[in-house]
């Protein structure tokens, strides 16, 4: 049965892997406030916080050492009352959506932050993660995609367990036993009345970095800019967030929002079993007033259904689809755990069955392509947006035609158009967000063992070149080299790989031999 709301997202590979501009000019917008010019706004309460919380948060997340790189991390819990809504006019594929508000119900959750130890090292921004649960308990992919930019640029993180089965995980002791991590009872005060309070609970953590008391979860640092985020089943979340809640909240002042699947989350319940369902096609309402940057892989529109929620690019909105990637790709599986950002072998194409050996094996080689690289470029591009009014650049969509819709393929099967790296440009492999095979769900049967089902279908395919087509595309090593050089600098002037990003790409392909492979 093939399904239009994929319930499983980027972090199911976890699961197993631990078992105001327009145009690309710099005049500035008078951004800053968000739901700028909303007159529908209404006060949100401020959660109460507690912490920080002695000992290692459980969070399936990076295994880096944040105190050598600058760094810090702590675990808070937070509390408060939150509403449910249920909507108050016709929900509409345009995102224009009106709430009122339904039950009351206490909650106590928990946030984890990483941030700069020193305040001198704060760029200002503060990145509010909606925590993934696809995998049955908490996950963080968008830290894990983004962090070496963050610590280098001095981001702060907030990661918050927005959702009832992030939070059930946690007092269960489920979500500790995937890190090998007891916990005793760290976690038995929680409780998560449903996820239709998750959007409140998202909201009164909002208000309460915007306007801590006597606890501040970020120390001595203040931000100037909060911006919020979330991957795959949580992007979702976000494009609810965003058309129902954000203009009457305006709380945070940009969103990213990174591999939404079809439609969006519903505004109570979950994706196969909400009671207030959203319609199969959403796109962010046009009238925000406030920074979106979405993202998609190449995996993100056919095989997770997005495709047809695309909108054109506004003064407020930015679509980048990026070629040659995959929704969960060989970085998401195990390269990103132990990134510092300083290994030019991260930039390495390769085939590889066992993305995690002992733990995932998937029927062809995932996908080694741009995905990380291109996210990087996109958050600094985003927070250049809201911090300086500079408007990212408008990017070229994936070439898609025909009908039923697919991909136009260039003569090497690289699919043609998006944003482009010299992973595709000056190619050595044959990269698709396509080609595992496919996932069947039965859309009634939502309570699903996450280690019944084949993963590999998120991962995309890489297919490297033989010597006869390198041969017949690169006179030699040398001419190789110059070519990813070029199109990597081509890359970094238009926006779309960060210089350090491309320094660590180029130093890679001149350390290597395509033709020795």
């Amino acid at each position: 049965m093939t399904i239009r709301r994929p319930v499983i997202g980027l972090l199911a590979f976890c699961a197993l892997l631990l078992a105001a501009c327009d145009g690309n000019n710099n005049s500035k917008s008078t951004l800053g406030v968000p739901g700028a010019g909303n007159k529908n706004t209404m006060a949100v309460a401020a959660a109460t916080l507690e912490g920080p919380i002695a000992g290692a948060p459980v969070l399936v997340s990076t295994f880096i050492n944040l105190g050598a790189l600058g760094y810090m991390q702590e675990e808070y819990f937070i509390s408060g009352t939150a509403t449910q809504y249920v909507n108050s006019n016709e929900l509409k594929s345009d995102g224009r959506w009106r709430v009122q508000a339904a039950e009351q119900a206490d909650y106590r959750t928990r946030i984890v932050v990483m941030r700069p130890i020193d305040a001198a090292d704060f760029n200002g921004t503060l990145l509010v993660e909606w925590l993934n649960v696809s995998a049955g308990f908490d996950s963080a992919p968008d830290w894990g995609m983004l962090h070496t930019e963050l610590i280098r640029e001095g981001y702060a993180w907030v990661g918050i367990s927005a959702q009832e089965v992030g939070v059930n995980s946690l007092i269960d002791g489920s979500a500790a036993g995937v890190i090998g991590t007891p916990v005793a009872d760290r976690y038995d005060s929680l409780v998560h009345p449903g996820d239709g309070y998750s959007y409140d609970i998202y909201g009164q953590l909002g208000q309460a970095l915007r306007m801590p008391g006597a606890v501040n979860p970020l120390g001595n640092l203040s931000p100037a800019h909060i911006i919020a985020i979330g991957e795959s089943q949580s992007a979702g979340r976000l494009v609810t967030y965003a058309n129902a809640f954000a203009p009457m909240h305006a709380l945070y002042d940009g969103y990213f929002i990174h591999s939404r699947t079809a439609g969006s989350a519903p505004l109570q319940g979950g994706f196969f079993n909400g009671t207030v369902p959203t319609p199969d096609i959403v796109r962010v309402r046009g009238d925000l007033g406030t920074p979106v940057l979405m993202l998609q892989t190449e995996t993100d529109l056919f095989v997770l259904g997005s495709y047809p929620d695309n909108q054109e690019d506004s003064n407020r909105f930015r679509l980048w689809e990026i070629a040659g990637s995959a929704h969960a790709d060989l970085y998401t599986f195990l390269d990103n755990r132990f990134d510092i950002g300083d290994d030019p072998s991260i930039a390495a194409v390769v085939e590889e069955l066992f993305p995690v050996p002992g733990f995932i094996e998937c029927p062809v080689p995932v996908n080694a392509g741009p995905q990380h690289w291109v996210a990087k470029a996109a958050i600094h591009a985003l927070n250049e947006w809201v911090a300086n009014g500079v408007a990212p650049p408008r990017a070229e969509r994936l070439s898609v035609s025909g009908e039923p819709p697919a991909f136009d393929l260039d003569d090497n099967g690289n699919v043609l158009g998006g944003i482009r790296t010299p992973y595709v440009d000056v190619p050595i492999a044959r990269l698709s967000g396509e080609g595992q095979p496919p996932l069947m769900l039965d859309p009634e049967n939502p309570d699903l063992n996450i280690d019944e089902i084949d993963f590999c279908f998120l991962s995309g395919t890489t297919e490297l070149f033989d010597a006869a087509q390198l041969g017949a595309l690169y006179a030699s090593n040398a001419a190789y080299v110059e070519a990813v050089n070029n199109a990597t600098d081509d890359a970094v002037e238009k926006g779309f790989l960060r210089p350090a990003d491309g320094q660590l790409i180029k130093d890679y392909a001149a350390g290597s031999d395509i033709f020795a492979q």
